[in-house]
């Protein structure tokens, strides 16, 4: 199976319009105010970490993931259940004495009469194939659910995928809001000291930088927990890939949504519902085999002590009413057969209604995404460097210069958020579809 979210050199460079040179001295600032950056903090993967991409991520999920290797247990040992619907009844040994430890003539062990035979149960009805049959159906059903336990599981994985490559550039984000604040600080220190600015608006800078630096701390502390839960899902306790790559900002094109509903019996989950309907189906034929009663056949020898003379026994046993006792079990398994096809009905009925939700917010995800990035993030950084020329010059106070800024942040993190969106509900649509999306061009 497929997934959009493909690997790619970086981000979008949008998301960092500011040069090189103004890292450099916000860095240099953060030194002098006592700021700084530890990296064992962010429990940063070694240099030489090799970058994760998605389809890696799903190929050490599938490799090591605890639920799917659940699966072969429960098919060794529905193949041991197949063997044993194979098997045709044992035969039996009796042994039966009579005439023993009586009154007169049949005291002791004087007029004991030993019979030793075997039975031996005749099928009838196509009972061992009947069973054979309910077996290879059971087995069938418990690899589907392996198929649908597969989708869910590249369905999570590339959840969280999505979730660092989001947090990725969160990080980012709140850097650049830190950048920006030390910045600020800077400037405003300028006007103060030049007597253009009450004292009053250094403060408030510095209390902007603060809170800026305690959401970087919060991106790294979700960063580093996002990362684990993706280490999470091959086995692992600790991140030890390197960033992910993935181009959040690359958005599909999402397909008509009749297209979506044509692929729904596609997904395992309702191709249990068939599986498990062929299931019952077997189980009614195994029941009403059942109407045909088995024959017991048995023979041996028969030991007289009084007369000491030996002869052959043979017998035959039919059970009665057997088609009376069936129909219970029959009409079981057809009403469990008919709720099958009630559940099928209804979760078909709720996968559409999920599915046009899904297609109608990723088609709005879609529309926000590509506005945001393609107009609204562009003017904002005109805006927020136009501003930044006007307050330098003194044509913007304190108030305007700060809103800018903020609303710079505030877009890139709605972006994100978009773009994010995006993704995770073209995931969910490709979970119900068991396919992947049509690539954009």
């Amino acid at each position: 199976m497929r997934w959009y979210l493909l690997p790619c050199g970086s981000a979008r460079s949008s998301v960092h319009f500011f040069r090189k040179q103004w890292l450099a001295t916000t860095l240099i600032a953060m030194s002098a105010l006592g700021w700084s950056v530890n990296a064992q903090a962010l429990d940063a993967p070694p240099p030489d970490s090799t970058p994760m991409t998605l389809r890696a991520a799903i190929t050490r999920t599938l490799a090591h993931h605890p639920d799917l290797e659940t699966f072969g247990f429960s098919l060794r040992a529905q193949d041991a259940r197949g063997r044993q619907a194979e098997l045709r009844p044992a035969p039996t040994l009796n042994v039966a004495l009579e005439n023993i430890a009586g009154t007169g003539d049949f005291r002791g062990v004087d007029a004991v009469e030993a019979t030793f035979s075997l039975a031996q149960v005749i099928e009838l009805g196509g009972k061992r194939a009947a069973r054979g049959a309910v077996a290879q159906s059971g087995r069938d059903a418990i690899i589907v659910a392996r198929q649908a336990a597969q989708l869910d599981v590249l369905a999570e994985v590339t959840r969280r995928f999505i979730h660092v490559a989001a947090d990725q550039e969160q990080i980012a984000l709140t850097r650049t809001a830190t950048e920006l604040a030390l910045q600020t600080v800077a400037a405003v220190e300028q006007r103060v000291d030049a007597a253009k600015s009450p004292e009053a608006e250094l403060h408030r800078a510095r209390i902007l930088l603060a809170r800026a630096r305690v959401e970087q701390e919060h991106a790294e502390h979700e960063l580093l927990t996002s990362r684990r839960k993706l280490a999470a899902q091959w086995g692992e306790s600790r991140a030890d890939f390197g960033t992910v790559t993935a181009d959040l900002y690359a958005m599909p094109k999402p397909l008509a949504f009749a297209t979506l509903v044509g692929r729904l019996h596609a997904n395992p989950d309702f191709v249990r519902f068939a599986s498990e309907a062929r299931l019952r189906d077997a189980e009614i034929r195994l029941a009403q085999t059942r109407r045909t009663p088995d024959v017991q056949i048995s023979g041996g020898i028969r030991r007289l002590e009084g007369s000491d003379d030996q002869a052959v026994v043979l017998g035959i046993s039919v059970p009665l009413f057997a088609g009376r006792h069936a129909e219970p079990a029959i009409a079981e398994t057809q009403a469990l057969r008919g709720r099958t096809d009630a559940e099928r009905r209804a979760a078909e009925v709720r996968a559409e209604a999920q599915l046009f939700e899904l297609h109608q917010e990723l088609k709005h995800a879609i529309t926000e995404t590509v506005l945001l990035r393609d107009t609204v993030l562009p003017q904002m950084n005109e805006v927020l460097t136009q501003t930044r020329y006007a307050y330098e010059r003194g044509r913007y106070g304190y108030l305007e210069w700060v809103a800018a800024q903020r609303e710079f942040i505030d877009v890139q993190r709605s972006l994100i958020e978009a773009a994010a969106n995006a993704h995770n509900y073209r995931t969910e649509i490709e979970r119900l579809t068991a396919e992947p999306l049509a690539d954009s061009n």
